[in-house]
């Protein structure tokens, strides 16, 4: 019989088929066994090499003509892997058959969809601790926390040089004087409907009405060796594109995108500093978080910093706290926004946390804000005097539904580090509609 079946490949296949066995195949073609399981061996050979361009190539078509038998039992079909093969040989060694287990192959590598990220990875483990089976856990991906964003701005800004130019201080300040200008709840991008609420305001009469009035109440202050423009929270109205509150999701009423009010605000707070630098000697600048802006507050202090890291005379206080301290000779400060600490328990805190500035001073001033309108409580004789301040912006629809009243104001005070507060301008802001005509 003869031995060569080189080139015959495919006829083996056909003989294989129909006898189902390597010996039937053997008798049908005339040949040894071993020929014929010589031949596989060689057909097997050149799939392996082909391997990856089958799998790539193979259609849903062909895995279902193999998964239906339409394709025959040969080793190794479309769409499946070898998973166990078995060599008989006979008394003279040469191979008497051999079979071939084959299962579906497994799927392609595994890349974690976009947007999601690994949240577990599971194992199946044998008796031996060996690895069975691996499967990995995805869910959404974490957008960037408050902490990430803070890096990136600041690493966004670090070969940056800002616009701010070094100006030239006034020719005369008091040493012993500092000025206050609270920014009490500006609510940057509000927007309010006069039919609805009695006043017309949106992003362009904030512009107008906000930046000449801080700049009217610093011009009417006295020069002082010191200011401090304190950010008092909420200097947006929406803390994101989403126009809602992030704690209760209230939505809000916004006139601009986000990015467009978040330039205003920056402007004007620019401005102000400006006006600052133009009366004062020094500026210090702190933006305090409120309950509308816990993001875009640490924004804009960074900006802040950025925009005026080449101006000596101005120092940026990027504290993330709360809360704001600081002495002046006798007299003392503190603020804070309003939502989480009550402008009633602040004198306690205030002596509890400072309690060394509480004893070296005399006059002692709480500033809070979140209210809108102006009160005072806690008398000298108590130690502290805390004060709420009036907001410049008009009433939304929410609020004004509500029947909230209160007056609009800005104003700048001025203190004397051995006397406290000496003096006061105020700007009593009116219908802006009018006031932006």
């Amino acid at each position: 019989m003869s031995d060569n079946l080189v080139g015959r490949e495919q006829e083996v296949l056909e003989a294989l088929k129909r006898g189902g066995s390597q010996r039937a195949a053997a008798a049908i073609l005339g040949v040894h066994h071993a020929s014929v399981s010589r031949a596989l061996r060689r057909l097997d050979g050149e799939r392996k090499d082909t391997e990856a361009a089958v799998a790539t190539d193979c259609t849903r078509s062909v895995r279902e003509q193999a998964e239906n038998g339409e394709l025959g039992y040969q080793p190794v079909l479309p769409g499946y892997a070898i998973k166990e093969t078995t060599v008989v040989y006979d008394a003279a060694g040469e191979v008497e058959r051999t079979s071939v287990k084959q299962s579906r192959a497994p799927g392609a590598a595994f890349d974690v969809p976009a947007g999601q990220e690994v949240k577990g990875v599971s194992a199946l483990l044998d008796l031996t601790g060996r690895e069975i089976l691996k499967w990995v856990k995805t869910g959404k991906e974490a957008g960037p926390g408050l902490e990430d964003v803070v890096t990136a701005i600041k690493a966004a800004f670090a070969d940056y040089s800002p616009a701010a130019r070094r100006t030239k201080a006034p020719a005369y300040t008091d040493a012993s004087l500092l000025t206050l200008v609270p920014l009490a709840d500006w609510h940057i991008g509000m927007h309010a409907w006069g039919r609805e609420v009695g006043t017309d305001w949106d992003l362009k009469i904030a512009e107008h009405v906000i930046g000449r009035s801080a700049e009217e109440a610093i011009e009417r202050s006295p020069a002082s060796e010191v200011c401090v423009v304190l950010g008092g929270g909420d200097l947006l109205h929406a803390d994101n594109q989403d126009n809602r509150t992030a704690r209760s999701g209230n939505q809000l009423d916004v006139d601009g995108r986000y990015q467009k009010v978040v330039g205003v605000a920056t402007q004007l707070l620019v401005r102000t500093v400006d006006a600052a630098l133009r009366r004062h000697r020094t500026a210090v600048v702190r933006i305090l978080k409120g309950n509308h802006d816990e993001h875009s507050a640490i924004a804009a202090a960074y900006f802040m910093l950025a925009w005026y890291r080449n101006e000596p005379r101005v120092t940026v206080d990027v504290d993330p706290s709360l809360f704001w301290w600081m002495r002046w000779g006798q007299t003392m400060f503190g603020a804070t926004h309003g939502h989480e600490a009550k402008a009633k328990d602040m004198a306690s805190i205030m002596a509890h946390r400072r309690a060394e500035d509480w004893g070296r001073t005399r006059f002692r001033y709480v500033h809070t804000f979140h209210l809108h309108h102006q009160a005072k409580f806690t008398t000298e004789g108590q130690g502290v005097i805390t004060e709420i301040h009036q907001a410049p912006v008009p009433q939304d629809a929410w609020h004004y539904g509500s029947g909230f009243l209160s007056g609009r104001s800005i104003q700048s005070i001025t203190y004397h580090q051995d006397f406290g507060e000496v003096s006061r301008a105020r700007v009593a802001i009116l219908d802006g509609a009018r006031e932006a005509a």
